[in-house]
């Protein structure tokens, strides 16, 4: 028998590298108490701080076993420029999902047009980075910049990544603006389609979700940050039923851990379901792996290997060695 077990590596299909910094706070009551304490660390950020910081984070995630990461970013055009640069020094396959964001947040969040953001999107992508758009969220763009976006997201067979659904606030406004829920919105402004990805869809209904499966749209689920944030828990199985593509995002990375965030998935639709294995532990290392990949428009990237030599191994059967990885391993299970 190896000493080593070979899988594809991991993708985190949505991350904020700079929230890294937040591990350990405090950060207040609720989700929206928290969304003060990032909007002001998000203020500091400098081209030559993300440089450093998030090739820190990624090299993290690389022991940690994710090998591909999409970057959703926010925080400035020089700021993007310099996560790139820290993904290829890391040695992490990285695709840059450049944020719209035509209001709220903060003004270095914001570009003055939709025009401009699309001009953002191609100067990243005529440097050769690997880039994806990324209207923040339907409290972020309004109908006229989900509607240019998806357009040229369809164009240019870009992926799009967009949050919605992670917060009942959220719903209620978008309700009060548009007379829809969010991903209502985006079906009607041409943003649903198989390189969409709805960040999180906590609580997304019945009609969303029938709408995700029929425009062959996927779920990034980021069950750490969402039990962080007191989001709440994406319905596992009824996603599942429907045929919704599933990924991991590590989002506001205060852990990175892709055995764990698996974990909890499966966890969550256990509890929700009052029965074992929901998910199949091939279906969650897919899930880990290729569906990220897909959700990102990678076809290929790098693998990982488990230590078979691990305490947390030490008397598991060969054929037994993916399901011991997904529920009773931590991240330090892989090989350096």
């Amino acid at each position: 028998m190896s000493d080593r077990h070979s899988l594809p590596g991991f993708v985190t299909a949505h991350s904020h590298a700079f929230q890294r910094a937040m591990r350990g706070r405090a950060q207040g009551d609720d989700f929206w108490a928290w969304r003060d304490a990032m909007l002001e660390l998000a203020q500091g950020l400098t081209p030559d701080g993300v440089r450093t910081s998030y090739e820190e984070t990624y090299r993290e995630m690389l022991a940690a076993g994710y090998t591909a990461v999409g970057e959703f970013h926010y925080v400035g055009l020089p700021e993007a420029k310099a996560a790139v640069e820290a993904a290829a020094a890391a040695g992490i396959e990285l695709v840059l999902l450049l944020s719209a964001y035509a209001r709220g947040g903060l003004e270095r969040f914001r570009q003055p047009s939709v025009g401009a953001y699309l001009e953002q999107v191609e100067e990243l992508r005529e440097s050769g980075a690997r880039v994806g758009v990324a209207p923040h969220s339907v409290r972020a763009c309004p109908a006229d910049w989900l509607q240019e976006i998806g357009a040229h997201a369809e164009r240019e067979g870009l992926v799009l990544h967009i949050h919605a659904d992670e917060q009942p606030k959220e719903i209620e406004e978008c309700l009060a603006e548009h007379g829809v829920r969010p991903i209502e919105l985006l079906a009607q402004t041409g943003c649903l389609g198989p390189r969409t990805t709805i960040v999180h869809g906590t609580h997304a209904d019945e009609n969303e979700l029938a709408l995700l499966a029929e425009s062959g749209a996927g779920i990034c689920v980021c069950p750490l940050t969402e039990a962080n944030l007191g989001d709440g828990f994406l319905p596992v199985a009824r996603v599942r039923e429907h045929g919704i593509r599933l990924c991991i995002g590590s989002d506001s990375n205060v852990r990175l851990d892709p055995l764990e965030e698996l974990r909890e998935l499966e966890g969550i639709a256990r509890r929700q379901e009052l029965r074992r294995n929901v998910v199949s532990v091939q279906d969650l290392l897919e899930i880990g792996s290729a569906e990220g990949a897909k959700a990102l428009g990678l076809d290929e990237w790098p693998g990982v290997e488990a230590d078979l030599g691990h305490p947390s191994l030490a008397g598991v059967a060969e054929e037994e060695v993916e399901a011991a990885l997904v529920f009773g391993c931590g991240a330090d299970v892989f090989a350096a």
